[in-house]
């Protein structure tokens, strides 16, 4: 199998052409890890996946651990490492539209989500948008820089729901809620990366709730606005999206109602994060 690569960006996300992940080998799966440390989010289209061999590919990276997410069941779930995305003309909401990181409320994070497309928008969007925590951490001032690597930040798992959605949390859900320092270390490269996202990031011990709302908004509106840090991604059905979710926000655009738009989602766990 020959495979060749398109940058999506100059500093993030890559399209991997040729390649039928069904067939990995041992040096194949080495390169894949390489390429997602540098690149952030790889596009490989054209897949043709069951659930079993979307598993084994997730299970490449981390520390092969699969995911269990909170919510697997109440969205309709039959498996509980696959989390189920789907958004129809009944919903009144749609996962993941607004920045965030996957489920950084827990003590060990997500190191890669893997998004399997099932069905993509008839007519088109439904797009995700990546952003490289790398370069957004870089583009601070440095007063700001040692400001922000001084502190830890409060990540809540129910807040996406009471804050966000405005509902409470399905019965029976369990959110884990963890501080994280703000300026962690990736466990793969060494590299310092901004650790805080509008989806999870509720508040700043030991600051103010004034100051702490003042210093993340900023941060937020950061991440958010720093064009050259994104990436654009287009699916296809049989497009699977893997991403480095310690060094990434992501933000689902929801622009294709009443269409309909189906995938499945398998992160697997990392180590548990450390201070830059």
């Amino acid at each position: 199998m020959t495979i060749t690569c398109t940058p999506l960006t100059p500093l993030i996300g890559t399209e991997v052409h040729g390649a039928d992940l069904r067939q990995l080998d041992a040096e194949k799966a080495d390169w894949l890890r390489t390429l997602l440390a540098e690149r952030l989010v790889l596009v490989i289209r054209d897949q043709t996946l069951d659930r079993d061999q979307h598993k084994a590919i997730a299970r490449l990276f981390g520390t092969g651990t699969l995911h269990r997410h909170a919510l697997n069941k109440a969205r309709g779930g039959d498996d509980e490492e696959v989390y189920p995305v789907r958004t129809t003309g009944e919903s009144k909401m749609t996962a993941g539209e607004g920045w965030h990181t996957d489920v950084s409320c827990d003590p060990a994070p997500i190191a890669a989500s893997l998004l399997y497309m099932h069905q993509a928008p008839a007519g088109g969007g439904g797009d995700t948008v990546y952003s490289s925590l790398y370069e957004c951490l870089d583009r601070l001032s440095p007063p700001i820089r040692a400001l922000v690597g001084s502190l830890s930040a409060v990540h809540d798992g129910a807040f996406p729901y009471r804050q966000i959605y405005g509902i409470e949390p399905p019965a029976g859900a369990h959110f884990n809620c963890t501080t994280h320092p703000m300026v962690i270390a990736h466990p793969v490269t060494g590299r310092p990366v901004l650790w805080v996202n509008r989806g999870f990031t509720t508040r700043i011990p030991g600051l103010s709730h004034h100051e702490g709302r003042h210093v993340l908004e900023m941060l937020f509106h950061h991440i958010e606005t720093t064009l050259t840090a994104q990436c654009r991604v287009r699916w296809e059905d049989g497009t699977l999206v893997i991403w480095d979710n310690v060094a990434t926000q992501h933000h689902a655009v929801w622009d294709y109602f009443p269409n309909s738009r189906y995938a499945e989602r398998i992160s697997v766990v990392g180590p548990e994060i450390k201070a830059a």
